[in-house]
Parts: structure tokens; C-alpha cells; sequence
């Protein structure tokens, strides 16, 4: 999977100093699944932990094990992960056994990735998706979660209709409900795109039409490259957008996995980019999150050219480690 930038709490107290006041409001209706974990959830089975698991003789793999494979990521579902119910289930009763907090991103809207390519696929039609994220949601219940939902769904709309466009943020609207009313223990945030994409005062409006009102935030940079510091400024200037324009505002997340040397303006796995800050509450937004992993490709092209969308490169992921 990945994420484009295509061209033209913890302590509550501790919240709430990392923040800037801009960033709350309308946010009280849920619960707060930090408070109710003890850290964030590492999954044992994720991509570079498997790979680490399977190749302990290979020179990259104490690199890959201690920066990347032990630190706290999103892990992603959509038509690949079969029962969405059992998965989902599986996935975050994992976490809770452990009293952690897990991480998932929902990656499955019809026509995914229409503009980009890389990562197409989705449900079939629009009710197969109703039924899908309602499963989803359902699956977690009650128990803490994170969750952020369907990357690139609002960042580029050029390549589709008016109908196909009313079509996806009536998906992502009644997709927020459907966590408000049977997660109420889940933080869900829509995507948001990232600062190469589209203006803020647009995005905010997409955010708005596509129910954010219903959702707690909304995320940013997600399997892009830009810095965390570009991503507040942005972040900061669509919950302002949303504030007086609509009334409301929300707090948001970063996706800080590969982000340390920036974005060279390209989206899919550019050379020189090295991971960021590892999974956090705060640090300029409500949290810093590793929601791609780093070292699965964006797909078949810059150094992961012959590999596929999703596909684990240690090779990039050692790379990622020391940014060369």
C-alpha cells in the first residue's frame, strides 16, 4: 500500500500540552483509548518482523529487528484480509490481552487509488463496502483502538465523476458513524491527504462533506514523506478551515514512518528518504503515528521497481534505517 503526494493520554494532561489549543473541539464523544491502554500495541507478526523472523543470519536484520520491526505500526486490512470480522477481531483482541494499543488502517473503498493505480482494487460496489466497515467496526466493539480510514480517498478527485465523488464521501460519512455508534471506544480519523496535494481550505471542505464532523480527527501524510513540521502547519490551517467555516474543529494525527530527510517530491518509493519519529503521543499533533510500514513498497517503481504495492524490501527497509 501506499500513500501519494502527487503534484498539482499517556496522560490527557500531557495531550493537551503537545497540542496547540486550535486542535480540540468537537472531539468529547469518545471515550479516550489511550488512557485505557499502556502503550501502543507491537504487532509480532508484521511484515519486517516476519521477514526478521525468517532470515536471523542476514546482515540487515538487527537493524531492521530494533528500528523498525519493535516499534509500534499501523497494520492494514482491505479485500486481502479475507473475514474482515475475524481479522479485525483477531487483531485487536491481540492488543488488548496485552493492554496495548493497536493501530489499523480500513483500505478498502471501491476504486481505490483511482488516480494513482498503484494500489487499486476495493470492494465491489458501494454496499459491499457499507457491509465491510460496518463488520469492521462491529468486530471491534468496545475495546480501544485507533483506526484510519481509507488513504488517498480525498486527496484527488480529477480522475473521477461528480457521481463517483458523491458516491465515496457518502461511504466515508455513514464508515464514521458506523465507529461512533459501535466502537465507542475507537479514536477513527479520515484521511486527509498531505501538504503536496491540495490546499487546506479544500481539503477541509472534502473533510466536511465526507463527515469528519462524526469521526474524532483526521491523518495526515500517510505513507508520504513529507516532515512533521510541514504536516503541522498544514494540519493546524485545515482544523482553523474547519473552524470557521463549518463550526467545528478536529484534531489530527501524522504519519511520520519514512519522513525524516522530507519529500523530494516523489510519492512512490523515492531514494534517500529514512524513517521518522517512532510512534508517539503529541509532538506537534495529537500523536505521531507509524501508519506504513516502513520497507513494504508504494509499488512497482523508483527503488522498489519490481516489486508490488504492500511487498516488504528489506533491502529498502535497511536503507530507510540509514538513509542511502
Amino acid at each position: 500500500m501506499k500513500r501519494p503526494a502527487r503534484p498539482l493520554l499517556a496522560l490527557a494532561a500531557a495531550l493537551a500540552v503537545a497540542v496547540p489549543t486550535i486542535l480540540f473541539g468537537s472531539s468529547a464523544a469518545y471515550a479516550d483509548p489511550i488512557s485505557q491502554t499502556s502503550g501502543f500495541y507491537v504487532n509480532p507478526q508484521s511484515s519486517p518482523a516476519s521477514w526478521v523472523a525468517a532470515n536471523p543470519g542476514d546482515g540487515r536484520a538487527s537493524a531492521i529487528r530494533t528500528e523498525i520491526a519493535q516499534k509500534p505500526m499501523a497494520s492494514w486490512f482491505g479485500n486481502w484480509s479475507g473475514d474482515i470480522a475475524a481479522a479485525v477481531g483477531n487483531y485487536v483482541a491481540a492488543a488488548d490481552a496485552v493492554d496495548k494499543l493497536p493501530l489499523l488502517v480500513a483500505y478498502n473503498l471501491p476504486g481505490r487509488d483511482a488516480c494513482g493505480g498503484h494500489s487499486g482494487g476495493g470492494a465491489g460496489s458501494v454496499a459491499a463496502y457499507d457491509a465491510w466497515i460496518a463488520a469492521f467496526a462491529s468486530a471491534i466493539g468496545n475495546r480501544p483502538a485507533v483506526v484510519v480510514l481509507e488513504p488517498d480517498s480525498l486527496g484527488d478527485f480529477n480522475c473521477m465523476t461528480q457521481a463517483q465523488i458523491n458516491d465515496r464521501v457518502g461511504m466515508l460519512a455513514r464508515a464514521a458513524n458506523q465507529f461512533r455508534s459501535k466502537a465507542p471506544n475507537t479514536w477513527a480519523y479520515l484521511d486527509a491527504g498531505n501538504p503536496g496535494w491540495v490546499d487546506a481550505r479544500t481539503m477541509a471542505q472534502r473533510l466536511n462533506m465526507a463527515g469528519v464532523a462524526n469521526a474524532h480527527g483526521f491523518a495526515l501524510n500517510v505513507s508520504n514523506y513529507f516532515t512533521t513540521g510541514e504536516n503541522t502547519n498544514y494540519g493546524n490551517a485545515v482544523a482553523s478551515t474547519l473552524r470557521n467555516d463549518f463550526g467545528y474543529t478536529k484534531p489530527y494525527v501524522i504519519d511520520t514512518s519514512r519522513n525524516r530527510n522530507g519529500s523530494n517530491g516523489q510519492w512512490c518509493n523515492p531514494a534517500g528518504r529514512r524513517i521518522g519519529t517512532p510512534t508517539q503521543i503529541g509532538g506537534g499533533a495529537e500523536m505521531l503515528l507509524w501508519l506504513k510500514t516502513p520497507g513494504e513498497s508504494d509499488g512497482n517503481c523508483g527503488v522498489g521497481a519490481g516489486s508490488t504495492a504492500g511487498q516488504f524490501l528489506p533491502e529498502v527497509a535497511y536503507k530507510l534505517v540509514f538513509g542511502y
